[in-house]
């Protein structure tokens, strides 16, 4: 419980969890409420300490395994050259800082029958270790595993923990060796022992793995049976060599073969129970064992911050004149040094097998424990402040930095413009998000939408070759080949599994079902996918889609969203709605939570930082009814509803349907829609509706003529409408004409109409349609139509009408309850379809945020 409340406010300052457990076990130590008398005889009793070390080293055996699990011999192999040197470097300046302080540390801390080589063989390598398992975890968090950076300390970091892992076993067998004859014995019998596993024992599970098929549907029940007895005779062994036992559990987890993400599902079967009960427990026996009131005058805290100094000193400048003399820039060379030179759990161990073998005194125990926990603090901080995200080098295959890039993404930007700014609004490069299988159906649909035109369809050819004949068609006119980047987004939790499918994503992206699935959907509809798989907290998953998309120079994101199934309301004895009592729970607003906390209201949140950040023009695929169908289809023709109300989202929904119909099976209707007084409708509505729609509709009107905004929704900065003054009126009413006139209003037998164009206008009924409802209008005139799909654009800013209004009459007709998620998400328009449940699917657009700002 310590360890869980302090980590909901130092994962806030993005601390890895162990900073959490350390403190936790402090706090229960000597150092804080030890000191309530009676706390320590009562909650730690002594007669339970020998059971708690018990479970404690067992735990410890457990996550060391876990830790040879994450280490990969292939990450070695694919950067030695580069993180060799950094290695070294790493270990031999901080090892030699180390066995230099130790002189003063033993002659004021020590007492004499210790022998002065083994402090300073424990100082040494509690000094040049790092701490692989966090490390990985601040790379991931930090979002650098795919940069230079990131390569070189991972691979660094590997090779590290192997050798201080070796040092710390040469360390235990000196120590409990009672001559150095014995001491080269116990050696070599490791070093045998070692040999074995990994040349014989190694294979031999390999071959078990893929007997049982266990690489290929997860380990069974008699593989893991296996599993576990190898760890622990490994462990017994080490431990009655004389080593200790946590060795021959990192060797266990070294040796679990990684073929078909075998290591990765180990984890998954052990973590949970490692991380919540038994490392708390290591911890708060650690934090037993130290006791930061013995920090009590100048020459202990002055050791103390000589201790903290020259550990950051040694790994911080080794690595950095490493990394600079191996190429690196100076902010890189920096990043790297301030990286390697985070502790955390590793040294807390080195120190605990150093204070249980009598080595270490309770106060020099205090002053290392307190040095690890303030290095491993920092890190995340100051590697924040030396490489901020502007300054980061993508790592390509090639190991080169892709120096180009903003080269292209200008090229593609231009060629954007040209293409979307000219006669033929045609986007033809893509960024798909994939994150779940239930929302493959959706971007299948919605990628098989906006493909282009077979060109060997009739109608196409013959509207081209006619166009070709008359007046030949420039090569901007030609449709571009279509440009597909699927990205699949995995969300990092809490879990080490995750972190390691992290590492290892470039593996994970040709094996992931999601892409493969995707590829192979390319492969039939021609269409090219090019495919990444990317791991991050949900906190940053719309950045990412973002970023990826700015990355890719996309020119629109398709994203899928299953919306949260809406319910009818209950009725009053008057037949009225009525509402939940708890809709308003005090609690909600105290904590941020909500009672809708089903897939779909979570993915909405997601959905709605893409649109409060993206950058580039975005389609969200919509299915209201969570059975798929779009008309989508390759066989018979399918038909497009798009109520055209105005504004910049509605005007790119427009040049998105012309898109569509340029395929010759899809044909449209477009309506633009005009909000007008009882006289002039073209629809039947009763009475007593139009009389409370026109109260409500005057109110607002009577608002906007005075510049009030009607929405007054606090959090996301997508969910308010703009000042619907004049100004803002006549430019988005001008703009509105211009694209209206350029499809609407074109006589197709004009000769300067690029083919593709005009079969497309050939396939759209332009119509207008005038209203004092005009959502009802449209959902009417929409019912008409069988098999539709709803095309609407979001205008969640700068609409020029808001329709809030009318929709809660909507809602109230329909009787529904819960649309409040759905109407924050895709807007007041796309709502009311999916209340009505008139549209088969949605797809709802929203502009770039350029083109929103003008």
């Amino acid at each position: 419980m310590m360890a869980q409340l302090l980590s909901l406010g130092l994962g806030r300052m993005k601390q890895p969890k162990v900073i959490a457990e350390v403190l936790g076990g402090i706090l229960l130590g000597p150092t804080a409420l030890g000191r309530i008398p009676g706390f320590t005889q009562h909650i730690f009793p002594s007669q339970s300490l020998p059971y708690l070390s018990l479970v404690a080293n067992i735990g410890l055996c457990l996550f060391l395994f876990i830790v040879g699990l994450e280490i990969d011999a292939s990450i070695i192999k694919r950067n030695a050259r580069m993180s060799a040197i950094v290695s070294l470097a790493g270990m031999a300046l901080p090892f030699g800082l180390g066995s230099a302080l130790s002189v003063p540390l033993y002659h004021h801390f020590i007492d004499p029958s210790v022998q002065f080589t083994h402090f300073m063989l424990f100082t040494g390598v509690a000094y040049s270790i790092t701490a692989f398992p966090v490390l990985c975890r601040i790379l991931t968090e930090l979002k650098l595993l795919d940069t230079t950076v990131g390569i070189v300390v991972l691979s660094a970091g590997v090779g590290n923990d192997v050798v201080g892992w070796t040092l710390l076993a040469l360390s235990v067998a000196l120590v409990n060796a009672g001559s150095g004859l014995t001491a080269l014995w116990v050696l070599l019998t490791c070093v045998a022992f070692t040999m074995f596993l990994l040349f014989v024992v190694k294979r031999v599970m390999l071959w078990l793995a893929r007997a049982t098929g266990s690489t290929d549907n997860g380990p069974t029940m008699f593989y893991m049976t296996v599993v576990m007895i190898l760890l622990w005779a490994c462990a017994f062994f080490t431990d009655i060599v004389g080593v200790n036992a946590i060795f021959g559990a990192f060797l266990a987890g070294i040796i679990v073969p990684r073929e078909g993400g075998l290591a990765i599902a180990l984890t998954e079967k052990l973590e949970d129970m490692v991380s919540i009960i038994f490392l708390p427990l290591y911890f708060t026996l650690s934090g037993l064992n130290t006791n930061l009131g013995l920090l009590n005058n100048g020459i202990t805290w002055a050791f103390t911050i000589a201790i903290a100094c020259l550990a950051f000193l040694g790994k911080f400048g080794g690595c950095t004149i490493a990394s600079r003399l191996s190429g690196f820039s100076w902010r890189e060379s920096s990043t790297i040094g301030a990286l390697m030179s985070c502790k955390g759990l590793v040294e807390l161990i080195v120190l605990n097998v150093g204070l249980s073998a009598g080595i270490l005194s309770p106060r020099v125990f205090s002053m290392f424990v307190l040095e690890a926990l303030t290095l491993t603090f920092m890190t995340t901080p100051l590697v924040t402040a030396l490489y901020p995200p502007e300054r980061r080098v993508i790592a390509t295959s090639g190991g080169a930095p892709p120096q180009t890039r903003d080269d292209e993404c200008r090229d593609f930007d231009a060629d954007k413009k040209s293409l979307v700014n000219e006669e033929q609004p045609w986007r033809h490069r893509f960024t798909v998000v994939l994150d779940r299988i239930e929302h493959m159906p959706c971007m299948m649909a919605l990628t098989q939408l906006v493909r282009p035109p077979v060109p060997d369809f009739s109608s196409l050819t013959t509207a081209v070759s006619m166009s070709t004949a008359s007046h030949p068609t420039p090569s901007k006119h030609k449709t571009p080949e279509v440009s597909i980047s699927a990205l699949r987004l995995i969300e990092l939790s809490d879990r080490t599994s995750a972190v390691m499918k992290s590492s290892t994503a470039d593996t994970l992206t040709h094996t992931d079902p999601l892409l493969g699935i995707f590829r192979m959907f390319g492969e039939l509809n021609d269409l090219p996918v090019s495919t990444s798989l990317t791991i991050v907290p949900h906190d940053d998953l719309a950045h990412n889609v973002v970023d990826h998309a700015k990355r890719n120079a996309s020119q629109l994101i398709l994203l899928p969203w299953l919306p949260p199934c809406v319910g009818t309301a209950e009725t009053s004895e008057g037949g009225t709605p009525r509402r939940d009592k708890f809709d308003h729970n005090p609690f909600e607003t105290i904590f941020g939570t909500s009672r809708d906390r089903s897939t779909s209201a979570v993915h909405s949140q997601f959905v709605r930082g893409v649109f409060a950040q993206s950058e580039t023009d975005v389609a969200l695929f919509v299915d209201p009814g969570n059975q798929l169908n779009t008309g989508a289809g390759t066989g018979g023709s399918h038909h497009i509803f798009f109520p055209f109300f105005g504004g910049p989202d509605d005007r790119l929904a427009l040049e998105f349907v012309v898109q569509l119909c340029a395929n010759p099976k899809i044909n449209a209707t477009v309506v633009k829609m005009e909000k007008r007084e009882i006289g002039n409708t073209q629809i039947e509505r009763p009475p007593s509706v139009y009389s409370d729609i026109k109260a409500d509709t005057n109110s607002l009107a009577l608002l906007h003529q005075h510049g009030v905004t009607t929405s007054t929704m606090i959090g996301f900065p997508d969910t308010v409408y703009g000042q619907a003054n004049t100004q803002m009126r006549m430019q988005s009413e001008t703009a509105d004409s211009i694209v209206w006139t350029r499809y609407a209003g074109r006589n197709l037998s004009d000769s300067d109409i690029p083919g593709p164009l005009r079969a497309a206008l050939s396939r759209i009924n332009f119509t207008s349609l005038a209203s004092p409802v005009p959502l009802h209008a449209a959902i009417q005139r929409a019912s008409m139509c069988q098999r539709v799909l709803v095309i609407a654009g979001r205008s969640k800013r700068l609409a020029v009408e808001d329709h809030r209004a009318e929709l809660k009459d909507l809602v109230e007709e329909h009787r529904v309850v819960g649309h409040e998620v759905i109407s924050k998400t895709i807007g007041d328009v796309a709502t009311a379809f999916v209340v009505s449940g008139c549209a088969s699917a949605m797809v709802v657009l929203q502009a770039a945020a350029n083109v929103r700002m003008e």
